[in-house]
């Protein structure tokens, strides 16, 4: 009986759910000032009380960011129009008790950091990033949402975003509050290009630029169609585009001087911003490569450590080398498949990929997903204090990207390849959208190469260990040498950055196995002396270590806050690697070479 009860209660449950409603109103009356009004209504609650809350995190980002340090001026009415209470609970929490099934909040949003995770308001555009602009009620997160915009008059400003149309072009639609937050706004001057291309099974995918730029129709259109070029390599990848929602896809861009640099990508869009003037030169375009492979790599393909993605908090994830790095290294891939780099171009890419691998302190201590758990830090994440980033960490981007670059490399020399193994991926966690741990991704190759051993061995190795990767013989089949990029050259230490002065300053940390590090010299250590020559300039430096060989030893006298001090440095080889073709050091590419390569690094879009 009680089973039965429950189950004929289900269905009024479900309406009565389906019945409350968040609207929000967003008006522009001190816009000047960098300000919006918004007013957010909710209808039909339960609730007696409701919490009020800004995000502390945004989807793409995985730090904690403080939004609600730009609310203000907040204030709360019932249905009649007259004010209620408000208490503030927390620095970024309201509480509204006696709730009557409605109340509207209204609050001040100040906001001047138009990027891929801030917002912008300016009388010359509006940028709108969901987690920094709106605030949202705790107990009502899958409530539909409609959100209108009161714009200033007189414009001809339009609107791009992600969320559904209606039949007013000022008012949009979410399902509930994960969508309506992964949902970036662009309200302004706009040129919109709009183009249509064929999915699997003859369905049509929409795609839309508007962008934000100075420039003329044609250099837009032109822009357009080298943005399209991409999606259609990245389409050849996984055989098919996803079914978006809403039926299209919106590149969001801001190329003006106005804008912080960044790109985030979203479920059905993506947010880039860059600080320059648009010349429409393919210099432009890796941001908008990297940004659209997400549309499978980490939206769809998701991990679970990222579902749902909590509002609230930093958001940790043990695969965002996989998430990030591999979509990092597809992003250049598909420049080059697409024409848009030369194979030299490219190879300073591989050279920086290699690099990473071998010659970044964090890659030889900590393994990829170790790197991918420390993005609730690094992600954006604001710190005053100095870490020591350079000795334990190195980034999931370029660091996922190298072990991609050797997974693709490995397996091409076995017949196989990445893409397959990423359409592979796509076939059992992406489309369903079943998300995946680093475990599933192990089993995925296993299945994908037949053999259990090598995928075990692999993510061993090279994804939840930190091994030394060979990439020479991997680099050699496509007629790339990787070679010493400054043989012979004495060296005492990289990544490491100098103030000049009466002496020469250590702005940077020294890192782990440079002779500078073994010799004691750290950050604000102010060099004055070399063999007893005094120094204050970074080019006296450079051509102090021209004048040696690995295996000298120099004598460094240096001040170390205020006590003077001397230290002996054993000179090493300059450890950084190059990676260069066949032709330009002069070896013969063979035609299995050149084979090899054109599988690997050529067009795929028939």
């Amino acid at each position: 009986m009680k089973k039965l009860a429950l189950l004929f209660a289900t269905p009024a449950l479900c309406s009565y759910a389906f019945a409350q409603s968040i609207r929000y109103d967003v008006s522009f009356p001190n816009i000047v000032h960098h300000e919006a009004r918004i007013g957010l209504s909710v209808s039909d609650a339960p609730q007696k009380e409701l919490h009020f809350r800004m995000s502390r995190s945004s989807p793409g980002r995985y730090a904690t960011h403080e939004y609600g340090k730009n609310v203000y001026d907040v204030v709360a009415f019932d249905k009649s129009g007259k004010p209620v209470p408000v208490q503030r609970v927390d620095g970024d929490v309201y509480k509204i008790a006696a709730v009557n099934g409605f109340v509207k909040v209204e609050y001040t949003l100040y906001a001047n950091h138009p990027d891929g995770t801030y917002a912008g308001i300016d009388a010359s555009s509006v940028h709108l990033n969901m987690p920094a602009t709106f605030m949202w009620v705790k107990e009502l997160e899958k409530a539909p949402i409609t959100v209108a915009f009161n714009l200033p008059k007189p414009n001809s400003w339009t609107i791009a975003t992600q969320l559904k149309t209606t039949g007013d072009a000022n008012v949009f639609t979410a399902p509930d509050l994960q969508y309506f937050m992964d949902s970036p706004t662009k309200i302004g001057q706009l040129t919109i290009k709009e183009w249509t291309v064929p999915n699997a099974g003859n369905k049509p995918s929409q795609f839309r630029l508007a962008l934000e730029a100075k420039g003329s129709d044609s250099l837009a259109t032109a822009f357009a169609g080298k943005i399209k070029r991409i999606t259609e390599e990245a389409r050849m990848v996984f055989g098919e585009f996803p079914a978006f929602d809403n039926g299209s896809y919106t590149f969001l861009a801001s190329i003006n001087p106005y804008v912080k640099g960044d790109g985030m990508e979203h479920r059905n869009s993506t947010m880039i911003t860059l600080p320059v003037a648009f010349d429409g030169s393919d210099n432009l375009l890796g941001v908008f490569s990297h940004e659209f492979f997400h549309t499978w790599n980490v939206e769809r393909i998701r991990p679970k450590t990222l579902e749902p993605f909590n509002f609230e908090k930093s958001n940790m994830s043990f695969e965002l080398w996989f998430a990030e790095g591999f979509t990092q290294y597809y992003g250049e891939l598909l420049l080059e498949r697409a024409g848009f780099d030369s194979l030299e171009e490219y190879c300073r890419t591989l050279t920086s990929l290699v690099n990473t691998k071998e010659n970044t302190v964090g890659a030889t201590r900590i393994s990829p997903v170790q790197a991918s758990s420390n993005a609730v830090f690094v992600d954006a994440g604001v710190a005053i204090d100095k870490t020591n980033y350079p000795n334990i960490y190195t980034s999931y981007y370029p660091y996922g990207a190298s072990v991609a670059l050797a997974l693709d490399l490995q397996l091409r020399g076995k017949g196989l390849n990445l893409d397959d193994f990423m359409k592979a991926v796509w076939v059992k966690h992406g489309k369903p959208e079943i998300a995946y741990n680093v475990a599933d991704l192990e089993t995925v190759l296993a299945a994908y190469t037949g053999d259990k051993g090598f995928a075990q061995q692999f993510f061993a190795k090279y994804v939840n260990g930190h091994e030394s990767l060979d990439y020479a013989p991997l680099l050699a089949k496509a007629g790339l040498l990787l070679k010493r990029r400054f043989e012979g050259q004495a060296w005492i230490g990289d990544f490491v950055r100098y103030k000049e002065g009466t002496g020469l300053t250590i702005t940077s940390n020294t890192t782990i196995g440079s002779p500078l590090y073994k010799a004691g010299l750290d950050i604000d250590d102010e060099i004055l002396k070399v063999d007893g020559k005094a120094i204050s300039k970074n080019d006296e430096l450079l051509s102090m270590l021209n004048s040696h060989k690995p295996g000298d030893q120099i004598t460094v006298e240096y001040m170390h806050r205020d006590e003077k001090k001397t230290a002996v440095l054993d000179m090493i080889q300059n450890p950084r690697w190059e990676v260069v073709t066949y032709e330009q050091a002069r070896k013969t590419v063979t035609p299995e070479m050149e084979t090899f390569r054109k599988a690997w690094l050529g067009s795929k879009w028939k």
